[in-house]
């Protein structure tokens, strides 16, 4: 059992110039970039999507305080500021989902009062179909917004 030795310099000459792997370091550069590419799309996905949701509901709350005070009646303020809150959400793409609408200090648009308008949405993950995830695979977005009425507007309730 006796082995054929190479000489020093040839060992050097393998060890200075890559031994034989020529051509790895590009299949693991890519097969790394893709397991780390892949994960990091799908999170600046999530993101934008909630993000693009947080603005919708903002938005969609302001209209709606500012069409309900805006409002010639009270029977006409709801329609109104639920219709204000639709037109902003659908801006960004979403349909209204939760919509809530609450006066306060003397009822609604009463001089001094205020209107508690809240719009909310549930953002679904990417990709995440319901059979496996559902409600546990989604994140929840909402926003209030105060609109007062003013101390020196008629009262129109």
């Amino acid at each position: 059992m006796i082995r054929a030795v190479r000489s020093w310099s040839t060992l050097l000459r393998q060890r200075l110039t890559g031994g034989g792997e020529e051509g790895n370091a590009i299949v693991e550069f890519c097969t790394m970039g893709i397991l780390f590419l892949i994960p990091l799309v799908y999170i600046m996905l999530a993101v934008f999507d909630v993000q693009r949701a947080a603005y919708g509901v903002s938005a969609a709350a302001r209209d709606a305080g500012r069409a309900f005070v805006l409002a010639p009646s009270v029977g006409d303020a709801e329609v109104r500021a639920r219709e204000a809150a639709t037109i902003a959400l659908a801006d960004q793409g979403l349909e209204l989902q939760g919509f809530t609408v609450a006066c306060e200090n003397g009822g609604c648009l009463q001089a001094g009062s205020s209107v508690v308008v809240t719009v909310a949405y549930t953002v679904p993950l990417p990709f995440v179909p319901d059979a496996i995830g559902g409600p546990l695979a989604s994140v929840p977005v909402s926003s209030t917004h105060r609109t007062p009425y003013g101390d020196y507007r008629e009262s129109k309730g």
